[in-house]
């Protein structure tokens, strides 16, 4: 099995990005695709939509690895998605308040925590149009809480051009591939 990379950082802060252009560099990478509650073509991660009822299906039927609820929407990590015979690291967008829940939930698992200025954020959050103004003030107030910890955490900093992101990120994660 993969090891588990969860990709966690706060709102803008380039999540969905670095983890992209991690798996294009490397055939060994592959990316999860998260169940979230949000309706189709709104926008942001790719991810598969489904309503309410479609996730409480999911859960009965015991088709996630992992799922949690955050920002008035609900997140699953299938089974099969973390179960790729191809990959020597399956990297997931994951929310920093459920770490503890993944590392028990995936036997070989690690945190990369991305970071940013609270200016970077609120342009990103802002050019991205999917929150109000008071949500991205919200999700400003929140940025600086909820820092990873734990021996398995590798923080990198996304301030700067995004390939230099990852070639920080690939450069920490050689100690932890499979």
């Amino acid at each position: 099995m993969a090891k588990v990379i969860g990709v966690v950082g706060p709102s803008g802060v380039g999540k969905d990005s670095v983890m992209e252009a991690m798996a294009a560099l490397r055939k060994d990478i592959q990316l999860v695709r998260r169940v979230v509650t949000r309706p189709a073509g709104a926008g942001g991660e790719r991810s598969i939509s489904a309503t309410e009822d479609e996730f409480d299906d999911h859960i009965a039927q015991d088709q996630f690895q992992l799922w949690w609820a955050a920002h008035g929407l609900r997140y699953g990590v299938p089974r099969a998605a973390v179960a790729s015979p191809d990959a020597s690291i399956v990297l997931v967008n994951l929310s920093r308040g459920i770490l503890d829940q993944a590392r028990t939930a995936f036997d070989d698992f690690a945190v990369l925590s991305l970071r940013a200025k609270t200016e970077t954020l609120a342009a990103r959050l802002a050019a991205r149009g999917r929150e109000t103004s008071a949500e991205i003030v919200s999700r400003l107030e929140r940025a600086g809480s909820l820092r990873p910890q734990g021996h398995d955490v590798i923080e990198i900093y996304n301030d700067g051009p995004l390939g230099e992101t990852v070639q920080h990120a690939l450069a920490a994660l050689q100690p932890v591939r499979a």
